[in-house]
């Protein structure tokens, strides 16, 4: 179990930082304790935006290496530290480039590879452009490309497909553990327990609990409609470290949010602690470096990104 962050270790990392000149990003999917002492807790879309942004010296990542790359690669002059090196996303690598490959030689240049951001380094060098759960439509609808290969997720992309029909998107055997094990019996359980509740899902569900949901939407969404929503109960289909953030903005207002009986964990983002924050502050361990090969093409993919999802 987590252990909540103690004043001594919270004043503790508030000098080095100082010290260091340093940021600490976190993830809503990261422990609690790690939430506790970040300067900003996000979406992968928030997070990269500040990443380019922060003036500042050393960046603290707390979440799952793409998110540290990705930070690395769009401020290639900080230094990026990462409390769990060991932390990973294991749909970051289900892609190959054979893939890739075949859907260039099929379609030419009316050809568009849409890459979510939860992939590595090396898979962004290969895409046209990144996309997160927050920008995905409204990016895949702004290309240019009738056809659109979305790499690595096939339940973004299988939504992404829904939204924006007038394109023709190629999808990919790849998921998340996560939300691909959250199931809809065990939703269909707590709607009819609750059954005024809004089922809020995030889209990397699988299509028929995000065909049961009420609301689809990225982390940042599911929090925003919770908070600002007019019911009084809500179920969350995504992972439990969202429900720090949801409890904080919903306080007084007398709203009640269940999640699945099988808690949805992601055991990576779980790795992330104080404690490691702490020790990568000390230390100065688990800086990361990016490919240097790759490190163009994908730093180009996510600028366009960024430059695509504006209003």
């Amino acid at each position: 179990m987590d252990t909540k962050t103690t004043g001594t270790m919270a004043a503790r990392i508030a000098a080095l930082k100082k010290e260091q000149d340093a940021v600490i990003l976190a993830h809503y999917y990261v422990k609690d304790s790690a939430q506790e002492v970040a300067d900003y807790i996000g979406d992968s879309f928030y997070l990269s935006k500040l990443a380019a942004g922060l003036d500042c010296k050393t960046l603290v990542f707390a979440g799952v290496r793409f998110m540290a790359e990705s930070a690395k690669l769009l401020s290639p002059e900080k230094r990026v530290l990462m409390p769990e090196p060991k932390a990973d996303c294991p749909m970051a690598h289900m892609v190959v480039k054979e893939t890739v490959d075949n859907a260039r030689t099929e379609y030419g240049d009316d050809l568009a590879v849409a890459c979510y951001v939860n992939s590595t380094t090396e898979m962004k060098a290969w895409s046209d452009v990144c996309v997160t759960s927050s920008n995905a439509v409204k990016i895949v609808r702004r290309l240019p490309q009738h056809h659109v290969l979305f790499i690595p997720d096939m339940n973004l992309g299988r939504y992404v497909a829904d939204q924006v029909p007038e394109k023709h998107v190629i999808l990919n055997d790849g998921f998340c553990p996560t939300h691909e094990a959250i199931e809809l019996a065990e939703i269909e359980k707590l709607k009819a327990a609750h059954p005024d509740a809004v089922v809020c899902a995030h889209p990397e569900c699988t299509p028929w609990v995000v065909e049961a949901a009420d609301y689809v939407g990225s982390t940042s969404g599911i929090i925003k409609r919770v908070a600002e929503g007019e019911e009084k109960s809500y179920i969350i289909a995504t992972v439990i470290g969202v429900r720090r953030t949801i409890e904080q903005k919903i306080a007084g207002q007398g709203k009640e949010i269940f999640f699945p009986e099988t808690t949805p964990i992601c055991p990576n983002m779980a790795m992330v602690t104080g404690e490691k924050i702490l020790s990568c502050l000390e230390t100065g361990s688990g800086e990361i470096e990016v490919d240097d090969a790759a490190t163009e093409g994908a730093r180009r993919a996510l600028r366009r990104m960024l430059e695509l999802a504006k209003d």
